[in-house]
């Protein structure tokens, strides 16, 4: 069983919060989270994998993992919890973004490079709410469900190849109606083209994202931000997160995103980092109203 130990760069890191982006709930089967360890099942270039990360002394990680893809997920492992992420330039002057920064210091912008499964859970997450995209997910994973090596009891993330030979309407009892269900089978058909592209600059990533018919901005930014470790990508079109920075930032309750545009410029390298640290540091907008209504495939 191989072993390395991560030296994170800077302050100590804060493993929950920095992975919590890539996990879809507290019942991911994928993927457990627990404070100071984390567990995580994937498919890799060299076959599957099962990674245990664990916090030790001096704010170092311990990495452990399991299967084929082990030495790769190893290596990689750095850039997962954000070990080469830097902060540099971030200069938050705003009192309440200043006090979040200092609460969520720890807290790291990743780069886990699985780029496809990224994009399969963000693409779930279109258009509905957080409740009913986790549903779906673990739903989908289940219904796939390949035991990942290792002792975690996890499961590996869907095989792109069989996803995308699966007919729309099979995904209807997880709750995605056809137009996202297309999206996710024409994504895993091109699983290889797309997952090339983590090999690329930032900039041509998102190109390459946001050229994938159903795949607009605001999907291109999540799975950049977690996948690709763009520090700038926003996420615009976003149902909460211009109410949270208008209020962080203006003390104004309800938002757009042009005036989210408009105060995150100042910050404009890390204008991602903003909305990380804004969630991270537990920051919400005032609530008006009921909630929104989880949506239901018969009515599309």
């Amino acid at each position: 069983m191989p072993t390395r130990v991560i030296v994170p760069l800077g302050p100590r890191l804060d493993l929950g919060r920095t992975l919590f982006p890539a996990v879809r709930g507290d019942g991911d089967p994928t993927t457990r989270v627990r404070p100071g360890e984390a567990w995580r099942a994937a498919r890799t270039p060299d076959g599957p994998v099962t990674l245990r990360l664990t916090a030790i002394a001096a704010g170092n990680i311990e990495a452990e993992a399991w299967g084929p893809g082990a030495a790769w997920a190893l290596e990689t492992a750095p850039d997962l919890v954000g070990a080469r992420d830097g902060a540099e330039g971030f200069r938050p002057v705003h009192p309440v973004l200043a006090e979040a920064w200092r609460r969520a210091r720890g807290v790291r912008i990743t780069r886990n490079r699985d780029v496809v499964r990224t994009l399969v859970a963000v693409i779930l997450e279109q258009k509905v709410t957080g409740i009913e995209a986790r549903r779906a997910w673990r739903a989908l994973v289940r219904a796939h469900a390949e035991p990942a090596p290792g002792p975690a009891d996890l499961v590996l993330p869907p095989d792109p190849a069989r996803l995308a030979e699966t007919p729309y309407f099979s995904f209807h009892p997880f709750g995605v109606e056809r137009r996202r269900a297309e999206v996710v089978r024409a994504v895993c058909a091109r699983a290889r083209r797309i997952e090339g592209l983590a090999d690329l600059t930032v900039a041509e990533a998102r190109a390459g994202l946001e050229a994938i018919p159903g795949v607009g901005p605001w999907t291109a930014a999540q799975v950049a931000r977690v996948a690709l470790g763009d520090a700038d990508a926003v996420a615009v079109g976003d149902f909460h997160m211009p109410h949270v920075v208008c209020w962080a930032l203006a003390g104004e309750p309800r938002g757009t995103d042009e005036r989210m545009l408009e105060l995150l410029e100042p910050y404009r390298g890390h204008r991602g980092r903003v909305q990380v640290v804004l969630l991270a540091a537990g920051v919400k907008a005032p609530a008006f109203g009921p909630k929104r209504e989880a949506a239901h495939i018969e009515r599309w």
